[in-house]
């Protein structure tokens, strides 16, 4: 474990210092949103402050647990009982700082999930497209089925494939997540490809009849890398150890 310590507030500084939450209008508030001790010496980040990354926290002696989706979300029961008040006492009972960034680590042009699924896939001249949707290029133009192959391979995860588009894939856009709306924007950029997190029923339709391929990668999938950026960043500015857990979801 790391010697060094770092001040809570020192490192939230530098966290919004980066990620500017302040620019976004956002479903949940952004930064701290649980306060635990005011010494962080080990750093856990995963994407979803579940109960088992808490646990996972809770086991390996965290500090801090930094994640893409926290709590407090608009539209959300704000009553803090059942699944909500287990985990916020796990939390306070062991002084465990959460940390939680939506929006302002899906655009981060460094560490954001757009950025780092780019990196994982291998897509050059990767940069926004418009808004929270990123475009770029392959390495060398795929088949759809070679694609999708990729896609598994780098994801460990088989995507959902629904449309019909170019007979090779060279130009694509996506955006991580529950981001299946943002197709009209792939599709407006004239891309052979777009890939998101999750799929809704109106996607397909849309895929088949307006001539693009259409990746459903998986939400959690596709936004693991994000906050693994982030946490090894904050780490390095400041000694402190950091491990990303990864609990399974097949969403």
């Amino acid at each position: 474990m790391a010697t060094n310590a770092a001040k809570r507030n020192h490192l939230m500084q530098t966290l919004n210092g980066w990620l500017e939450p302040d620019r976004f209008q956002d479903y949940c508030p952004n930064g701290l949103q649980v306060e635990g001790k005011s010494e962080i010496r080990h750093i856990v980040s995963g994407v979803t402050a579940s109960q088992a990354l808490i646990d996972e926290a809770i086991y390996v002696g965290a500090d801090m647990i930094l994640v893409h989706h926290g709590y407090f979300w608009k539209g959300e029961d704000q009553r803090i009982q059942g699944m909500k008040r287990a985990r916020i006492k796990a939390l306070m009972s062991h002084d465990i700082n959460l940390v939680a960034y939506h929006l302002p680590l899906d655009d981060h042009p460094e560490y954001g999930n757009n950025r780092q699924l780019a990196k994982i896939l291998d897509i050059r001249d990767a940069a926004p497209l418009d808004g929270l949707v990123w475009a770029g290029n392959l390495a060398k133009a795929l088949s759809p089925p070679a694609f999708a192959a990729h896609l598994q391979l780098c994801l460990d995860r088989e995507p959902l494939v629904v449309g019909s588009g170019p007979d090779t894939i060279k130009r694509v856009a996506w955006c991580t997540g529950a981001a299946q709306g943002y197709i009209t924007k792939a599709l407006e950029a004239g891309v052979d490809a777009f890939i998101s997190g999750e799929i809704s029923e109106p996607t397909t339709h849309t895929a088949r009849e307006c001539g693009i391929h259409y990746f459903a990668a998986g939400h959690h999938a596709t936004e693991r890398y994000g906050v693994q950026a982030l946490g090894e960043a904050l780490a390095r500015e400041f000694g402190l150890t950091h491990q990303f857990i990864d609990c399974d979801n097949p969403v």
